[in-house]
């Protein structure tokens, strides 16, 4: 395992993508925190950089599968890949997540009235902003770096990056309105669905972003 702690972490996910599950469990940020060295992500969430490394060595050694290695596919096959798992799932999850929240906070808002409108708030203005973000990215940028002009892509490139930025802060706020997703007492089947989907919405996000961050958008203003 070629990892130091001067590593950055976007690079330790793209070549180790198990790495992730380790990075998630003690919430090192991966996506949009991928160009800081791992010391220093390590650093910020309070967790022994030995400690990490000797987590992810666990999780590679472990385990039958290395996991996919997307900087060595195609840019046309990561485009595709994106867009099928990430995108396309998310023109259904959304609305349902949001069908959700909304559900829970008109039923039980004055048992958690400094959470739930908060959580259908954060929610709405993200889903809005992800939305805008995937068709940008299908109608301008995508086309461009499958069209061979990945290298002049600089300005739409930063575009998207705030936009990670800004989503990645949305999905931080989310887990600090739910607790980290730690279910109250009083929690109906819609509430605890509610906060599973949220958490595996957390979860896509991450990866996604990641890889476009640390391997899509790189590579694409390296081309050409």
């Amino acid at each position: 395992m070629n990892i130091t702690k001067s590593t950055k972490v976007g690079d330790v996910a793209t070549q180790y993508p198990l790495a992730t599950r380790v990075f998630a469990r003690h919430s090192i940020d991966f996506c949009c925190g991928g160009g800081k060295p791992l010391s220093e992500a390590c650093m910020k969430v309070g967790i022994e950089v030995d400690t990490v490394l000797a987590e992810i060595d666990k999780e590679i050694s472990t385990t039958d599968r290395r996991g996919e290695r997307w900087d060595e596919k195609s840019l046309d096959l990561l485009i595709e890949h994106i867009l099928v798992e990430y995108h396309r799932p998310l023109d259904e999850e959304l609305p349902r997540l949001e069908a959700l929240a909304r559900k829970v906070n008109d039923v039980h808002a004055d048992k958690a009235p400094e959470t739930l409108p908060g959580i259908l708030s954060t929610f709405l203005s993200l889903r809005t902003e992800l939305e805008q973000h995937m068709a940008k990215e299908e109608r301008i940028l995508f086309p461009m770096i499958q069209s061979g002009q990945g290298a002049m892509a600089e300005e739409p490139v930063a575009v998207m990056e705030r936009e990670h930025e800004s989503a990645g802060a949305a999905l931080k706020r989310l887990r600090e309105l739910t607790n980290n997703f730690e279910l109250p007492e009083e929690a109906c089947n819609s509430w605890r669905a509610l906060w599973v989907g949220l958490e595996a919405f957390e979860k896509a996000l991450h990866e996604h972003i990641h890889l476009e961050n640390n391997i899509l958008f790189p590579r694409a203003l390296q081309s050409g």
